[in-house]
């Protein structure tokens, strides 16, 4: 009897240690899946906030590239503002010059020296924006920088020597805005 207590008592014991380790193992498994649960629920958080800060930082992007091509258009748009603002005192010369001209008993003399003041302006504001003049009477015929009207035999003049400037020629910053417009001896 007492081996029967005794297996009786192991097999009871045995039976408390299994239960005991499958309560363990629920409680482990318990754990583990309650750390991944944090872990998914973390990682899901991490995704959302990645998500929100990636729509930010293209929302940004794109507000830069708006920005820019404002930028842009209003460079292109306002880029003569400061030559304009220059030439407007040209237009005003020119408009007194008109009227006062108009006027009984003015005298020619005195409308020759407003207009060419009015040049002077006009040239100086063209020079304040890189605008030169090309009048190369005497020089060399440069077919990069001026354009032949007419060819007239010169002896005294070397062949292809500039005679004559009909219409100057200007360049903007080095780069021809127009030729000048010349006659040219030749041979």
């Amino acid at each position: 009897m007492a081996d029967q207590e005794t297996q009786h008592t192991s097999e009871k014991i045995e039976e408390q240690d299994v239960v005991q380790d499958a309560q363990h193992d629920e409680t482990q498994a318990d754990a583990g899946g309650d750390a991944l649960q944090d872990q998914i629920e973390q990682l899901t958080q991490a995704l959302a906030t990645a998500k929100e800060d990636a729509i930010r930082a293209a929302a940004e992007a794109q507000n830069a590239r708006r920005r820019a091509q404002q930028d842009v258009e209003k460079a292109h748009k306002f880029a003569l503002e400061k030559f304009v603002n220059d030439m407007l005192p040209v237009a005003d010369n020119l408009e007194r010059a008109v009227e006062s001209s108009k006027a009984d008993g003015v005298e020619m003399a005195t409308v020759v020296e407003g207009v060419e003041l009015t040049l002077k302006t006009l040239v100086d504001a063209l020079k304040k924006h890189n605008v030169e003049a090309v009048s190369p009477e005497g020089e060399p015929f440069d077919p990069q920088l001026h354009q032949a009207m007419s060819m007239i035999e010169q002896p005294d003049v070397e062949p292809n020597t500039v005679l004559n400037v009909f219409q100057q020629g200007y360049t903007l910053n080095g780069r021809l805005v127009r030729p000048a417009m010349v006659v040219v001896s030749k041979s």
